[in-house]
């Protein structure tokens, strides 16, 4: 399989390339800074997110089979940079023809408004007490900005043709690959508080091949 991962040197994007590499995938990655790659049997697309290149991009996901992205700032200087990054790479992969894609976003995203979503759900119908009215509230209020982005970057996709799935983790730990996370369709896992970045990794992955995920989001928890 060829595979075009954006954002391959982040937490998640790292795990992806590790693990697309031993499964024998044909991996292109693409990131801002081609150095944190040396040595990776990849191909390397160096392409700042925050200012996309059209031609970049569209030579980056040319042939591919299916785009994985984990686009997220890094610092408050990068807000903004999951949906601008996001839809330049939907302009790229319709130009190019490719129209899989699967993408990490967060678990309070759901009930985030966007502008073409001003009156979301009050609640996910996977959160337990714990998450609907004490750290959930509590999370969404201190990275507003974050969620806001991660909630515009899910319209675009839902605005485009392509066959999409957001993947919504909570929060992300460094612990190592199990395979033994849950997952549920349209809605956060219930008592789902963390999982690890590696095992967000091999769900996108495993995504792929799910018809029945396309164009749906997904909650993930260990």
């Amino acid at each position: 399989m060829k595979l075009t991962i954006v954002g391959a040197t982040g937490g998640i994007g790292r795990h992806l390339v590790d693990q697309a590499v031993a499964a024998d995938a044909d991996v292109t990655a693409v990131v801002r800074d081609p150095a944190k790659l040396t040595g990776a049997p990849v191909r390397v697309v160096a392409a700042d997110l925050a200012t996309p290149d059209p031609a970049a991009l569209r030579a980056a996901v040319e042939g591919a089979d299916a785009v994985l992205s984990c686009l997220g700032p890094r610092s408050a200087a990068d807000a903004g940079i999951a949906s601008r990054g996001t839809r330049a790479v939907v302009d790229a992969m319709a130009a190019a023809g490719v129209r899989r894609i699967v993408v990490v976003s967060a678990a309070p995203v759901g009930v985030v408004a966007s502008p073409g979503r001003p009156r979301p759900p009050r609640r996910d119908p996977g959160d337990g007490p714990l998450m609907r009215f004490l750290l959930g509230p509590l999370i969404r209020r201190v990275l507003a900005r974050h969620y806001a982005d991660l909630a515009l970057m899910e319209e675009v996709l839902r605005d485009s043709a392509l066959d999409w799935t957001v993947v919504r983790p909570p929060r992300l730990t460094d612990k190592p690959l199990t395979g033994a996370y849950r997952t549920e369709y349209g809605r956060n896992v219930r008592g789902g508080l963390t999982v690890s970045r590696a095992d967000v990794a091999h769900a996108m992955r495993r995504l792929l091949d799910r018809p029945e995920s396309v164009r749906r989001t997904v909650g993930i928890a260990n």
